[in-house]
């Protein structure tokens, strides 16, 4: 590409300048007409934060992303560069980015008044013109905004007064781009004050200067919900100042969510070929997600992040690639036992209420994980409350077998087990393979083995037969016998 070097060749060139926003707004409706998406990584928002935020670059509007933990507040953030022209001119050695133009800051036009059409150029990419911050406490008026430079003003011998000692923050040097927040309420409440003018009036003030900057900037913030934490609040005038409020929100759907996971997880190169993990594991983890952010013993306003099925997914995946080492085994499926050692996975990213403390993380994780096997298991199996009821009408009961079965014995399914041996279990156990071959005959002969071991699951959450965890194992047994078990064990420890 052949660029303009000067002014004068900038001129020649026909190069008319836009402000950020307009280059937003043009190359949105440009996007729009070519049928291309807004985000092509961002999913489950197509019908409602995705034509908010369309709506809010074509009215040309600073824009607050709200919402809770892992909802792609920022990732949508960070996107919105591509909307911008790839390359801009500027004036060249400008701290802000002046347009050759429209010079802003006095370095700018001094070399203009001085050098006129020879004035340098230099071209700046659209991955260069995003900036962004992450609120905290500690963040100064002097980091934003920017402040009189002592150093500078030594160096250069002028005195304080000078608008050349200003060295400035963050904002001003984010002039014709985008600037982001992160975590707006967490700003201190005077830090907050000095964006006022800037999102009303457009322009920047230093303090003790008689200097006036109307930059040209995009700002977006994001923020969870105020009542998130009792750290901050956006305060009244500023949020009157942002003019769009968009609310995220997590996948609506357990398909958007096995999407999302599927992307964002990271699998380590040679996994991918030892590890097989059927729909139907995935499935639970997202359920898992969905449980626990309607459960009563987890903080709502904390919020469930989709950190927390990637993470479930990753470990999940490492724990059956385990045991492929362990055996020496070139692949492996993953199991149900393999679920369970997600728990870490859970534990650090979910906020409990006094209830869900009291009881401790691990045991509410278990909670969950039950809760989502339960749930599952009824929408793909018959109901087994119902089935136990009717138990007295011939074959009325699809688990009769199953369940008659652990009345006289048990299984203890090992989580190191090969994969034939741990096979043979389950085919032992009377009506199991066939419960799932009939049920559901369109899965494969591994997937039938996964799902056989979900039916003992979804029965021992049903009550309709006993479990217990061991070390590296699950025993499956009669009702009565695990429950005196357990209260035998118990008694034991005290």
């Amino acid at each position: 590409m052949n660029q303009p070097r000067t002014i004068g060749e900038l001129k020649k060139s026909g190069y008319r300048a836009r402000t950020v926003k307009q280059e937003l707004r043009d190359n949105l409706i440009a996007r729009i007409r070519s049928g291309q998406p807004l985000f092509a990584d961002v999913h489950g928002y197509e019908d409602t934060v995705v034509p908010a935020l369309q709506r809010a670059i074509l009215a040309g509007h600073s824009i607050n992303l709200l919402g809770l933990r892992g909802q792609a507040k920022t990732r949508m953030a960070r996107a919105l560069v591509d909307l911008l022209d790839e390359w801009v001119p500027v004036v060249a050695g400008s701290e802000v980015n002046d347009d050759p133009m429209a010079p802003l800051s006095r370095y700018a036009r001094e070399m203009l008044a001085r050098m006129g059409d020879d004035t340098p150029v230099d071209w700046l990419h659209r991955s260069a013109r995003y900036s962004e911050k992450l609120a905290t406490p500690d963040v100064t008026v002097a980091d934003l905004i920017g402040d009189s430079d002592p150093i500078k003003a030594a160096n250069l011998k002028l005195d304080y007064g000078d608008e050349r000692v200003i060295h400035f923050g963050l904002i001003p040097r984010s002039n014709r781009g985008i600037f982001v927040i992160n975590e707006l309420p967490d700003l201190q409440p005077r830090i907050q004050v000095a964006l006022f003018n800037i999102l009303q009036e457009g322009d920047v003030q230093v303090r003790g200067f008689k200097l006036r900057l109307p930059l040209d900037i995009q700002f977006v913030f994001t923020a969870n919900p105020e009542d998130y934490t009792n750290r901050g609040a956006i305060i009244t005038p500023l949020k009157d100042r942002i003019q769009s409020q968009i609310l995220t929100h997590y996948p609506p759907t357990i398909e958007l969510g096995m999407r999302i996971t599927g992307q964002e997880a990271r699998v380590p190169a040679g996994q991918e070929d030892r590890v097989r993990v059927p729909d139907l594991l995935r499935v639970l983890i997202e359920r898992l997600a969905m449980e626990a952010r309607d459960s009563e013993l987890v903080d709502r306003k904390s919020g469930v992040s989709a950190r927390l099925t990637i993470s479930a997914y990753e470990t999940l995946r490492a724990s059956a690639e385990l045991r492929a080492l362990r055996s020496g085994a070139g692949g492996t499926v993953a199991r149900m036992g393999d679920l369970w050692s997600i728990v870490p996975a859970i534990t650090g990213k979910i906020e409990l209420v006094y209830e869900g403390e009291q009881e401790g993380p691990e045991k509410v994780a278990g909670h969950l994980l039950g809760q989502a096997v339960r749930n599952v298991f009824a929408e793909l199996f018959p109901d087994a409350a119902k089935a136990r009821k009717r138990k007295a009408d011939a074959g009325a009961d699809a688990y009769a077998s199953i369940v008659d079965h652990f009345s006289e014995a048990h299984c203890d399914l090992l989580l190191d087990r090969g994969e034939q041996e741990h096979e043979a279990v389950l085919r032992s156990i009377p009506g199991l393979l066939q419960l799932v071959a009939e049920r559901h005959p369109y899965l494969d002969a591994e997937e039938q083995v996964l799902w056989a071991e979900f039916v003992l699951h979804g029965l021992a959450e049903h009550s309709r037969i006993g479990r217990s965890r061991l070390v590296g194992a699950v025993r499956f047994g009669d009702l009565m016998r695990s429950v005196l078990g357990g209260v035998l064990d118990a008694d034991e420890e005290a």
